[in-house]
């Protein structure tokens, strides 16, 4: 491919796809799918800053740009050889690409692009792979895998209750996950609560309502992929773990409010995802949980788990 940023030794791919890490890790069927595409090439990854450690070791990528947000691209990148709006149809994840003023546009229609129709209502690892299959490089979105970390997991073998999430719609309410956990635990599974820095109280509260362990904030992202890598069952909300149990084929229970499972929820396998889609306000942004998280009851919750359980 011609284009390259200057200085470099092989043409650049830049990739933009500046999110949290359950956007990055369905975008992973497109990147590997780009790697495939292009491998004399060096593909860079424009993406958020939490999920940056994970996703340099993927095997995608060559080099991981941590973004906060939708920022300008370093000027090193100008001239790559193909630009790859993984982000959005927004005009500004476009403007932050064509400010490279790349050889190639790799995107969806609109804001002086050209490309396929945004779909509503669609997975989200088909949507990209969508795109890529458009401008002729084929995707699979099966292709979600990711190595394990090199990291000792901190709680192998463990059940891992996860109540946290990003937005309060989001949020089964912790005394239900304490009662999911209790019961676990006095069936005779090792039971861990795991949560970011800035969940730890809600961490506490779980786990001393339950008597499981607490590891609300103990653990970097490569310690909780491991961890989750290496867990017997993963029980939480739509949230980034719920896609890292996906990526390490963990059992998981996963509870959607908002969103629907037709475009979030996990691949075949070993997951169960739980919603009373009849009652869904569909509010991500909402503080309080949404009627259709609200309509899973614990007792649910442990049925599924049973399920799962050997």
């Amino acid at each position: 491919m011609p284009g390259g940023a200057p200085g470099s030794a092989a043409p650049v791919i830049v990739v933009l796809r500046s999110l949290n890490l359950g956007d990055l890790l369905v975008a992973v069927p497109a990147l590997r799918a780009l790697r495939r595409q292009f491998p004399d090439e060096r593909v860079v990854l424009a993406c958020g800053l939490r999920p940056a450690p994970l996703m340099a070791a993927t095997g995608c990528v060559d080099e991981v740009l941590a973004l906060d947000g939708l920022v300008d691209l370093p000027e090193r990148l100008r001239g790559a050889g193909a630009v790859v709006n993984l982000h959005g149809t927004g005009p500004r994840s476009n403007q932050v690409l064509d400010a490279l003023d790349p050889v190639r546009r790799i995107g969806h229609a609109g804001h002086g692009w050209s490309g396929p129709s945004w779909l509503d209502g669609i997975h989200e690892r088909e949507r990209w792979c969508r795109l890529l299959d458009a401008h002729g490089i084929p995707a699979d979105p099966a292709e979600l895998d990711l190595p394990v970390p090199d990291w000792p997991p901190a709680a192998p073998g463990a059940v891992l209750v996860h109540p946290g999430a990003g937005y309060g719609s989001k949020r089964w309410p912790a005394d239900r996950f304490a009662a999911v956990a209790r019961v676990l635990r006095d069936r005779g599974h090792r039971v861990a609560i795991t949560g970011s820095p800035g969940e730890r109280a809600l961490t506490a509260r779980v786990a001393a309502a339950s008597g499981a362990d607490d590891l609300g904030g103990a653990l970097e992202l490569p310690a909780l992929a491991a961890t989750v890598a290496a867990a017997e069952l993963v029980i939480c909300g739509d949230t980034g773990v719920a896609h890292l149990a996906s990526a390490y084929r963990t059992p998981s229970v996963v509870l959607f409010g908002p969103v629907s499972t037709r475009e979030w929820g996990p691949p075949p396998g070993p997951h169960i995802a739980l919603s009373a889609d009849h009652a869904r306000r569909g509010d991500p942004f909402a503080d309080d949980p949404d009627p259709a998280l609200l309509g899973v009851g614990a007792a649910d919750v442990l049925a599924a788990a049973r399920d799962l359980l050997p």
